[in-house]
């Protein structure tokens, strides 16, 4: 039985949820930073788009793919504010000055790939392309919002990750995401999941490989890092060198719902066996790796 589920709290309600077993048995940690679906009405308000289509942006249902984590020994951390809302695998401050009133401070990364796009911490459009805000917001919404849910949600992801590799001396973080089974210019999504170690370097190639492998002897196509190599979550946590170990995956909307309606499918239990699955091989891989120099030194 896992551990009664743990919340973070804002002045406006939860932002996170973390679901622990009752032991940690594996060097594992799980996320899904963008499957929460808890929209504040103010910001329903300030939108040009209804309920429906805002949550385009979600990685739905993702959250509930990844319960299986406290029978394998391992938490859970998801996010339950909307990525419409804040994007928990930015960096707290990529943010496009055209969204906001006034200047936003030299320091803020305003020239990021991810901004251009529209899809920064706090996002400008949603999936599709669809502009969220029907105003500019204040530098001070941002800078709120970024202490609301972005920072409770990073220091409990950076807290679990660093308890992880002292039980075990080293840790795995797996970050979980859906994509859509369209690509952006409307042809069909090649992939079922994709998995990405940021080209190599956010975690031992063997780790990856494991959980190619996992996925593909479930009937799935897998694709690595492309066209997702793994976003700031990825890259953040990632430090082989360190013992620490990340990876995305991103799984075909396709397999477990329907996208049109956002409603749960018929595929959702095969897909969490497949992710499961994944997971396992991964655990079983960072088991056998040698601690590394550090590690190996506290110990």
């Amino acid at each position: 039985m896992e551990r009664a589920n743990a919340t973070a709290q804002s002045a406006s309600g939860p932002v996170l949820s973390l679901r622990r077993p009752p032991r940690q048995r594996v060097a594992l940690v799980l996320s899904s930073p963008h499957s929460g679906r808890a929209y504040p009405a103010a910001f329903l308000a300030a939108s040009r788009l209804d309920a429906l289509e805002l949550r385009r942006s979600e990685d739905a249902f993702v959250d509930e793919l990844i319960a299986f984590a406290a029978a394998l020994g391992a938490p859970a951390l998801a996010a339950l504010f909307p990525r419409a809302w804040l994007d928990a695998n930015r960096a707290p401050y990529e943010l496009d000055p055209a969204m906001f009133d006034a200047p936003l401070p030299a320091w803020v990364d305003s020239r990021s790939p991810r901004v251009a796009a529209g899809l920064g911490t706090l996002a400008r459009v949603v999936a599709g392309g669809a502009e969220i805000y029907r105003r500019r917001l204040s530098p001070g919404e941002a800078k709120e919002r970024i202490a609301r849910c972005w920072r409770p949600y990073h220091a409990a992801l950076a807290a679990l990750v660093a308890e992880t590799r002292q039980s075990f001396g080293r840790a795995c973080l797996i970050d979980c995401h859906s994509m859509p089974s369209r690509q952006g210019d409307g042809t069909r999504q090649l992939a079922d999941a994709v998995v990405g170690d940021r080209f190599g370097t956010s975690c031992h190639p063997a780790i990856a490989a494991a959980a190619c492998d996992a996925l593909a002897a479930c009937g799935l196509a897998v694709a690595r890092n492309h066209p997702y190599p793994g976003g700031f979550i990825t890259a953040h946590y990632g430090r082989p060198a360190e013992g620490v170990h990340a990876l995305q995956i991103e799984l075909n909307r396709a397999l477990y719902m329907d996208e049109a309606k956002i409603a749960r499918g018929p595929g959702m239990a095969a897909t969490r066996r497949a992710l499961e699955r994944a997971a396992r091989a991964v655990a079983a891989v960072i088991s056998a790796l040698p601690a590394p120099p550090q590690a190996a030194a506290a110990e």
